[in-house]
């Protein structure tokens, strides 16, 4: 499939198939624009009306091309499409787009004409970009397939944008600004190719270092996590979502549910994916060029050299507001600052020079903050008198930012006076912002993207305790209330199902009549508290449900009778199943956790300060299962309330690790059941012992989910496997070993096992000499993305622990059609078989996983290995003497 994408975005020919009467019509511009860019490849006009003026030579239909194309741009109406493309197909075209405007036509007429194109195209295996699509611009390969007029200079940004108005005066600004692409793409509808292909394309693109993206919807969330996932560590993607909606708010029957807007589900997946998203244009490109330009900053601390009080004191400012710290210069820097800027200024950060500084006075300046262990980046602000102040300025700055392993920005302030002066830094490296407050914006969100795939990778702690959820209670539950024709669990029912899954819940008896009601006051212990069961209430506060410290059982009885009188009274005809009797709980934290089911991303699991004032406080988290311990950690970091919960000026605090614990079990609920719609235990009351679950709400989808297609299918990231692709064996000495897929959690033992490893079997693996075994370097082998890697360990029991005795995996590409193989056994388990016992079960993996080929590299003198490939009926290529590639088709 990749090299599909290479004949559409790399094509070394192309058809224009359209009519080209005049300069109005698509088909003329786009022959126009491919002309101006330069493009290398033969260009070929095909006009089905047989019509054309101008340009190439000019073809009736594609068949009569006197060789093959890799890329047919279609501009006909959407009526045409299907004879064309089958023309296409048959003539061996490799990829099409279509790339005119198709809303003249009703809704329901388009989606037949584009579900048809769509399946034609799938016939053929020509891949498709559009529906209504504006083209794309390959700068490097001077191929401009759209209907911008505009062709930007080479770089290294990629551009996707699913608004052609925007994608063009885009591309306007970025000529006069100088700003460079390697690609440019308006993808338009994405009945094929969609932001899941183009950020694995461009993310395995060498000439691609940063990925920009206008986003209005997303259709597959699942495969979009997985490729951003993928590369969103080395190349960033950075996104600005359109449509900041509240999708299902009005229907919401729980707090949960108002909560989890639809934008606010977007926000939790970018997170999980390490995408940067930014909220307008200007801030896309102003990290786009700071990214592209500039190291990463390893902190927050920034340090200000400016030359006018005002700008520096705005950016400080705006730094403090946005939680960025002001660098706290080194003695060693004060002493050097002392020695350029007058005897009389008293020399801090922001460093203020004079309004008409030595160009090598400013330079020093920007010189020593660089250089200051505390600094983590430093943003020079310059505000000339006239143009050539600016220009020796800035070339001062350029040579200061020389060997700087920290990142440099600049804010020339002013517009006609320093317009030469910003060519100059662009020049050197230098991205320059027109206002302070932009640069500091830019500083601190690559700072927050560095943060944030820091704690994405962090190795989690194990979990406190085993934990085997009762799935099959829990599943009676469920259809228990699926055969009463009911969609709302009653609150016993909800409690009980969180029960199954090693939730604490507090004591509490079902009553249908005041005398239950009396004899369970009685049985669990004064004081209690008195809620009304009705599974046509969401929210039993507001029509009066809920009785608190009811002290005795004359209490209790009012309570009963005032609670079926306040229903009748707000809520007519309304029916009371029951109330529930409950012990009074006392701990100082009311927590609500919960989850509900976005149209895009699935379950959305969501933590904070809870209460009947949850809406009102809004200080909640959300997150996308699965979770671990660390990823659980980072939800209740997230809150305002955290300081709170881990204990404030001598009070005490929550139990986190329960905490964090319980979210672990809870992601586990809402991943094994996908007909679960809305799920929120509000309060949940938590102090140094734990969490207690003492009010529960769960909603159930109308119907229930098809059991079809892949295991989590409901999921937008795939869980750990752990269930279907684990089991033991025995090895030629009798001894058991489990091999089971790899988790974050294994990181130490994995790296005890290298270290214990020699030499010349890392080297064996891989192919040179294992650098520090250290996180950076651990992460990639133990926090994979199971949509794309499986990885299996092997452990066996030592005492009351275990050892990792080796590892085998398969890295897909991106389109499953490959996967690369590669194992390594510790050294004192080699020669037992387990070698050969590990790939044969990865290989059995694969062919479950569907994916076509089998690839690795070998040493040639890896004799052990090179035997074991020969079993396996591996297809060798030895024209390297000293690597062998080799292959085998599943």
């Amino acid at each position: 499939m990749k090299q599909k994408l290479d004949k559409l975005f790399k094509p070394q020919s192309l058809a224009i198939i359209g009519d080209f009467i005049d300069v109005e019509n698509p088909g003329y511009r786009l022959v126009h624009n491919l002309a101006q860019a330069g493009f290398k490849g033969p260009i070929y006009t095909v006009a089905p009306s047989g019509l054309a003026v101008g340009g190439p030579a000019s073809f009736k239909t594609i068949a009569e091309l006197p060789t093959k194309v890799d890329l047919a741009l279609i501009t006909t109406t959407p009526n045409q499409w299907g004879e064309l493309l089958n023309e296409c197909g048959k003539a061996g075209v490799g990829s099409i787009a279509l790339v005119d405007s198709d809303q003249l036509y009703p809704a329901e007429t388009l989606q037949q004409y584009r579900q048809q194109a769509q399946q034609i195209c799938r016939r053929y295996h020509m891949r498709l970009l559009g529906p209504n699509s504006m083209g794309f611009i390959a700068p490097h390969q001077r191929l401009n397939a759209s209907f911008s007029s505009k062709m930007p200079l080479p770089g290294n940004l990629a551009l996707i944008s699913q608004s052609g108005a925007l994608l063009s005066s885009i591309l306007d600004w970025s000529t006069e600004q100088r700003v460079g692409f390697s690609y440019v793409v308006g993808p338009g509808q994405m009945s094929d190719i969609g932001f899941a292909d183009l950020i694995d394309y461009f993310g395995s693109d060498s000439q691609t270092s940063c990925i920009l993206i206008y986003m209005e919807s997303l259709q597959n969330a699942r495969r979009f996590m997985s490729a951003a996932r993928a590369f969103a560590r080395h190349k960033p993607i950075i996104v600005l979502k359109a449509g900041r909606s509240e999708e299902g708010v009005k229907a919401a029957f729980s707090h949960t549910a108002t909560l989890t807007g639809n934008d606010a589900a977007f926000d939790a997946a970018f997170r999980r994916a390490g995408v940067i998203r930014v909220t307008t244009i200007a801030q896309l490109f102003n990290l786009a060029q700071a990214l592209a330009m500039q190291p990463r900053p390893r902190g927050n601390n920034l340090a200000i050299v400016s030359n006018g009080g005002g700008p520096s004191v705005l950016a400080t400012d705006h730094l403090i507001h946005n939680r960025g710290q002001l660098a706290t210069l080194s003695d060693r820097s004060i002493q050097a600052l002392t020695g350029i800027l007058p005897s009389t200024q008293e020399i801090c950060n922001p460093v203020d020079l004079p309004s008409q500084p030595d160009p090598e006075q400013y330079a020093l300046a920007v010189q020593t903050c660089l250089r200051d262990e505390g600094v983590h980046g430093v943003l020079a602000i310059f505000s000339p008198n006239n143009e050539a102040q600016a220009l020796a300025m800035a070339e001062a700055l350029v040579k200061a930012s020389r060997n700087s392993n920290k990142p440099l920005l600049s804010a020339w302030m002013g517009e006609g006076e320093v317009r030469a002066a910003r060519k100059i830094l662009e020049a050197g490296r230098i991205p320059n912002y027109r206002f302070p407050e932009s640069a500091v914006d830019a500083f601190l969100r690559i700072h927050r993207y560095m943060r944030d795939l820091e704690l994405l990778y962090e190795t989690p702690s194990a979990i406190p305790k085993d934990f085997e959820p009762d799935t099959t209670k829990a599943r009676a539950i469920i259809q228990n209330v699926r055969q009463q024709k009911r969609t709302v669990l009653l609150d016993h029912e909800a409690k009980a199902l969180l029960a199954t899954y090693q939730i604490p819940v507090n004591r509490s008896l079902f009553c249908q009549s005041i005398e239950e009601a009396a004899e369970a006051g009685e049985q669990l212990g004064y004081p209690v508290a008195l809620k009304l069961v009705s599974s046509e209430i969401g929210h039993k506060t507001e029509v009066g449900g809920v009785h608190l410290h009811l002290q005795d059982e004359n209490a209790l009885r009012l309570a009963y009778r005032n609670t079926l009188h306040n229903l009748e009274q707000s809520k007519p005809g309304t029916k009371a199943e029951g109330v529930m009797v409950e012990k009074m709980v006392y701990r100082p934290f009311e927590i609500i956790m919960g989850a509900k089911k976005d149209p895009v991303f699935g379950p959305v699991i969501v933590f904070g300060r809870g209460g009947i004032a949850v809406e009102v406080f809004k200080d909640t988290q959300m997150g996308l299962p699965p979770l671990n311990m660390a990823l659980a950690q980072r939800l209740i970091e997230g809150t305002r309330m955290y300081p709170l919960l881990k204990g404030y000026r001598g009070q005490p605090g929550s139990n986190l690790a329960e905490l964090n614990f319980l979210l672990c079990k809870f992601a586990y609920l809402v991943m094994d059941f996908p007909e679960l719609k809305e799920i929120e235990m509000n309060p949940l009351l938590a102090d140094t012992k734990g969490g207690i679950v003492v009010d529960a709400t769960v909603v159930l989808e109308e119907s229930s989910p098809e059991v079809v297609g892949p295991e989590y299918r409901h999921l937008v990231i795939s869980p750990y496997p752990g269930k279907k692709y684990s089991k033991t064996v025995s090895l030629k000495t009798g001894e058991v070993v489990t091999l089971r897929p790899i988790r974050p959690e294994d990181e130490p033992a994995m790296a005890r096992m290298l270290q214990g490893v020699s030499n010349d079997s890392l080297y064996m693996r891989f192919f040179g000499y294992v650098p520090k075994i250290n996180h950076a370097w651990m992460i990639r082998f133990t926090h994979i993305d199971y949509d794309r890697e499986m990885a299996i360990v092997a452990e066996i029991s030592r005492g009351a622990g275990r050892e990792l005795l080796g590892s085998v995996r398969i890295i897909e590409d991106a389109w499953r059609e490959t996967a690369e193989y590669s194992i390594l056994i510790a050294d004192h388990f080699q020669g037992r078989g387990l070698g050969n016992i590990m790939t044969d079960y990865i290989l059995d993996i694969a062919r479950d996983r569907k994916i076509e080929k089998i690839v690795a590299s070998v040493l040639s003198q890896n004799k052990s290995m090179i035997r074991l490939f020969e079993k396996r009926g591996f297809a060798f290529d030895k024209s390297d003497m000293e690597v062998y590639e080799v292959e085998l088709e599943l």
